[in-house]
């Protein structure tokens, strides 16, 4: 099976190492010479934009896939009429537009933040009169990680909120700020047949704006029977053949949805150890008509990001059940470039693990 993969960073290099001992074959296009996926497979360096680069991937291949959302979903289209495109171009379409993204969650009767559509400053009063203070101006398109959102607590802040946003292609949404208690996210994957299998949720917790860690199994039974119901949903509704990612809010005991990510997600790395077939391995099962496999934990589990640069290799593989892995990647401010996976048998093990690994794994925004 030779597998095209749209993007070339770590989550196409943890798809690769997943594929390699299934005897997959990886393709990959990315517009860095040193992406970090290119030492597993080919790399065709050419911008996502690229429409002849993106037909030489998918010719060479039998279905494409994609580890970045902001692709054209246009040249997507095209590409999808020559080989199978997984998950469908319709589903990058709906999650690489926040307005498109909320309005998809209440067709499907998932519960989502209020929000409004602007495109003008003039509009700026009414938008507040949909979502109430405090919120959050962002743009619709190409945020991550915290990127192109401003907060808003009182009126006198929105216009130049608006003003530091106002260039972005695309236009702006504002979302209603949600008082949660915590916020958690399920993946799941579906194959060509419809099945469907769920990892247990986990627990995130976020550091200006880039996830910073993840806790997983979630133990309240109705949050992950709720959120198991909200993406099969979406996950139905699209006929969908991937791994999908949904992050929520909790608010009293329900969930509010926040956004969803069709692709294999960082919150969900801590399945290459913790489960007995990893996020990645199911993305591409699925995408290769092969079954899906068991998503049950071996323990508890819990992800920290390395962010700006690695921590050390020695110290941190010096604690016990302790997995480092180096995305090969430059260290920047604000940059992943790797992540820990420790695993315990209790939770309190692992929450007396915890403060030694927060300790020793770099976050430099």
């Amino acid at each position: 099976m030779r597998i095209g993969i749209i993007g070339g960073g770590q989550l196409g290099r943890m798809l690769a190492w997943a594929g390699l001992p299934l005897g997959m074959e990886f393709s990959f296009i990315d517009p860095s010479p040193g992406a970090p996926a290119g030492q597993l497979g080919h790399l065709i360096v050419a911008p996502f934009e690229d429409r002849a680069a993106m037909f030489d991937l998918a010719q060479n291949v039998d279905v494409v896939t994609y580890e970045f959302e902001n692709v054209p979903t246009p040249l997507l289209r095209e590409v999808a009429a020559a080989r199978p495109v997984m998950p469908a171009p319709e589903v990058l379409e709906a999650s690489q537009d926040r307005v498109a993204e909320k309005s998809l969650f209440q067709a499907l009767g998932i519960p989502a933040t209020r929000h409004a559509a602007l495109d003008r400053e003039e509009e700026l009063d009414f938008a507040l009169d949909q979502t109430g203070l405090p919120a959050i101006l962002k743009t619709r398109r190409f945020g991550y990680d915290g990127r192109g959102q401003v907060p808003i607590f009182e009126r006198d802040e929105a216009n130049a909120a608006f003003r530091s946003l106002a260039d972005a292609p695309g236009g702006l949404i504002l979302e209603s700020r949600v008082r949660f208690e915590r916020e958690i996210s399920i993946v799941s994957c579906r194959d060509r047949t419809g099945s469907v299998v769920f990892y247990p949720p986990g627990e995130n917790t976020h550091q200006d704006g880039i996830l910073r860690s993840s806790r997983a199994p979630v133990r309240d039974q109705s949050l992950v029977h709720q959120a198991e119901d909200y993406a099969r949903r979406i996950l139905e509704h699209f006929d969908y053949v991937g791994v999908l990612a949904v992050e929520f809010f909790v608010v009293e005991g329900a969930l509010i949805a926040n956004e969803m990510a069709p692709r294999v997600h960082n919150s969900g790395h801590w399945s290459i150890e913790a489960c007995a077939t990893s996020q990645f391995e199911n993305h591409l099962r699925a995408l290769a008509g092969l079954p899906l496999g068991s998503t049950r934990m071996r323990g508890e589990a819990l992800l920290v990001n390395a962010v700006g640069r690695l921590p050390s290799a020695s110290a941190t593989l010096a604690l016990p059940d302790v997995h480092l892995h180096d995305y090969r990647k430059a260290p920047r401010s604000g940059r992943k470039v790797g992540h820990v996976t420790a695993l315990a048998e209790t939770r309190d093990e692992l929450e007396t693990l915890a403060p030694g690994l927060f300790e020793l794994v770099p976050f430099e925004r």
